[in-house]
C-alpha cells in the first residue's frame, strides 16, 4: 500500500515548530512519513480563511494565545495538550488522486473499534462519535506528494475552545473559507474504561505502524529541527503570514457610546486598510482617516497611529467586531 514509510518520534510541543515541520518535512524529504504530535495552546487556521472573522481576537491577546496559519486548508482548529494530531505524508503519480480523506481516516475508525467505539466519516474531512465531531481533517498537495493531516480530541478543554473560535463575525464580507459550525466531543468521554492520553496515543501509535507496516521509527535530526527551526521563525511567527494572508475583506461597524455614535466602514487587503470611512454622529473624521489609511489592521498598531485623540479607544474599538462565544466549530 505505502513504500518505506517511516515513524518520526515527535516530542516538541511548541506550536509554531510543529506547523513549520509538517510543511519542512512535506517538501524537503523523500519518505512517506507517519507522525502523532501534540501542541500547547493554539488556534490554527486553514489556509485561505479569514483571521478576524474566525478567531476571538481580544480573547487570544490577553490570554497570549498564538494564532497560526497552516497551509492546508479547512477550517479553524484549537490544539492544546488535550489534543492528539496525526499527519500522514505519501506520494502518488498523479496529483488530483492523491487527496483521499476516506481512505486517512479509515485507521482512525478501525483502531477505535478495539474500545467499543463506533465512529464514522461525514460531510467533505470528519469523523462522529454519538452524532459529534470529534475530528476534523485537512490535506495538502505538493508536487507528487500530499500532507494529510488530522485533529482528534481525546480530552480537550472544550470550553476554551468554545470562547476562541467564533465563525461569522458580524461586519465581515470577504470570500474566505469559513468554518462550519459543529457540535463536538472529547474521545475520552465515550470509553467504558478511562485511560491516560498517553497510553491511548501509544496505542494508535502502535495500531498504525502496524496498519502501513512501518518497521522504522526514526527522531528528527538536530540539522532537520535546525531548518524547522528557521522556516518557524521566517514564516510562521510573521504577522503577515498568520494575519494579512487572509482574504480582502470589507467591513462595517457601529458603536454607541457616551459620546455619541461611532461608525466605520473599511476594506482591507493583505491586512493594510485600503478604504476607510469613519463618522461620528454623521461627521466624517477626516484627519484621523488620513493617519490610519493604508495601516495594518491590527489593533495595538492603530491606537499609536491614532494617538493623543480624545476618542480614540472608542474608535479602536469600532474597527473590529464585538466579540464574544458562539457555537463551536472544530
Amino acid at each position: 500500500m505505502f513504500e518505506s514509510m517511516i515513524y518520526i518520534e515527535r516530542k516538541q510541543t511548541d506550536p509554531y515548530f510543529n506547523i513549520a515541520a509538517e510543511e519542512y518535512l512535506l517538501k524537503n524529504l523523500d519518505d512517506e512519513i507517519l507522525m502523532f504530535w501534540q501542541s500547547t495552546d493554539s488556534v490554527i487556521l486553514g489556509k485561505h480563511q479569514n483571521t478576524l472573522k474566525e478567531v476571538d481576537l481580544e480573547y487570544v491577546n490577553t490570554h497570549n494565545i498564538p494564532v497560526i496559519r497552516r497551509i492546508s486548508g479547512g477550517g479553524t482548529v484549537f490544539h492544546d495538550l488535550g489534543n492528539i494530531n496525526y499527519t500522514l505524508i505519501t506520494r502518488g503519480e498523479k496529483q488530483e488522486n492523491l487527496v483521499d480523506f476516506k481512505k486517512f481516516t479509515l485507521p482512525v475508525i478501525q483502531f477505535l473499534r478495539q474500545f467499543g467505539l463506533k465512529s464514522q466519516f461525514e460531510g467533505k474531512n470528519n469523523l462522529i462519535l454519538a452524532g459529534k465531531k470529534f475530528s476534523g481533517n485537512s490535506a495538502h498537495v505538493f508536487k507528487n506528494r500530499v500532507m494529510h493531516h488530522g485533529t482528534l480530541l481525546y480530552e480537550t478543554r472544550l470550553d476554551i475552545l468554545e470562547n476562541i473560535i467564533n465563525p461569522h463575525q458580524a461586519g465581515v464580507q470577504d470570500k474566505s473559507i469559513e468554518s462550519i459550525r459543529a457540535s463536538v466531543t472529547n474521545i475520552s468521554d465515550h470509553l467504558k474504561e478511562k485511560i491516560s492520553l498517553e497510553s491511548f496515543k501509544k496505542q494508535m501509535t502502535d495500531y498504525f505502524m502496524d496498519y502501513f507496516k512501518i518497521e522504522s521509527r526514526q527522531s528528527l535530526s538536530t540539522e532537520i529541527i535546525h531548518e524547522i527551526q528557521k522556516l518557524a521563525h521566517k514564516k510562521y511567527h510573521d504577522w503577515s503570514w498568520n494575519y494579512g494572508y487572509s482574504p480582502k475583506y470589507q467591513f462595517s461597524n457601529e458603536l454607541k457610546s457616551t459620546k455619541g455614535l461611532f461608525r466605520v466602514e473599511l476594506g482591507v487587503k493583505d491586512g493594510f486598510i485600503t478604504e476607510i470611512k469613519l463618522l461620528h454622529n454623521g461627521v466624517r473624521l477626516e484627519i484621523i482617516e488620513n493617519k490610519i489609511l493604508g495601516t495594518i489592521h491590527e489593533k495595538s498598531i492603530l491606537l499609536d497611529k491614532i494617538g493623543r485623540d480624545d476618542n480614540a479607544g472608542i474608535i479602536v474599538e469600532v474597527l473590529f467586531p464585538k466579540t464574544g462565544p458562539n457555537k463551536i466549530p472544530v
